[in-house]
């Protein structure tokens, strides 16, 4: 019998203990949020912004829904790629934020990230411009790393990556060189242009367009002039 009542008033005792805990809980989230701490990399979000979002914060009705408003707002700063929101009892709120990393240009001023995501943001770091049909950003993005290496040994960065709606592609490198890819294993034939480009590098004047798309060779275009560039590949093909 004594077990029993030992049993009843723990049970009783564990019930009281998480009802006051259920009502201490509730009773927090209805107080209205007046700190605020931003975690996680903030380096690239303007101090402004930060404060901005955190005034509204304060001014919103208190309740689970603050939390998701917190995290929609933060998400749409410049820079941040996602946020997490976590209550900081009694009247605190921590939003963690995760920041975008800039691998290239896009057009209308935005940027994207190595997932080939867009997004909004300001920067003087010097990036590659991609250029491609809607939608077409991963892709890029993807196929990116692997056509930077195949040009290292041509001693020239990217300076523009084209890919048309029928999934061809172009490369403009910041000396002015123009290389026509095309469709299929780019990658093979960048390293065969490569492979010729320490003879090629000695003419005068220095090839400025090279068409790559022919099986076994590529054709070749002297320009002195950037503007002075064909629009159809030349007729004739090198032999690498």
């Amino acid at each position: 019998m004594k077990t029993l009542v030992r049993v009843l008033l723990g049970t009783v005792a564990l019930v009281a203990l998480g009802g006051g805990g259920w009502y201490a809980y509730n009773s927090a989230l209805t107080q209205p949020v007046r700190e605020i701490a931003f975690t996680g990399d903030t380096s690239k979000v303007a101090r402004a912004d930060l404060d901005k979002l955190a005034e509204s914060v304060r001014a919103m009705p208190p309740g689970n829904s603050t939390l998701v408003a917190v995290r929609e707002g933060a998400k749409r700063l410049p820079w941040v790629r996602d946020a997490s929101v976590r209550r900081r009892f009694p009247d605190g709120l921590e939003v963690r934020l995760e920041m975008h990393d800039a691998l290239a240009r896009w057009s209308d001023g935005l940027l994207v990230n190595p997932q080939g995501e867009l997004f909004a943001g300001r920067t003087e770091a010097k990036l590659p411009k991609f250029t491609g049909p809607e939608g077409s950003s991963p892709e890029m993005a993807r196929e990116y790393p692997g056509i930077a290496r195949a040009l290292v040994p041509i001693e020239s960065s990217l300076a523009e990556l084209h890919l048309s709606p029928r999934g061809a592609w172009q490369v403009v490198l910041d000396s002015g060189l123009v290389l026509e890819l095309g469709r299929g294993d780019v990658v093979a034939r960048i390293d065969r242009f490569a492979g010729a480009w320490p003879r090629l590098a000695k003419a005068d004047p220095v090839p400025k367009y090279a068409d790559l798309r022919y099986p076994n060779g590529f054709a070749l275009k002297r320009a002195r002039d950037p503007n002075d560039l064909p629009t159809k590949p030349a007729s004739k093909t090198k032999r690498a």
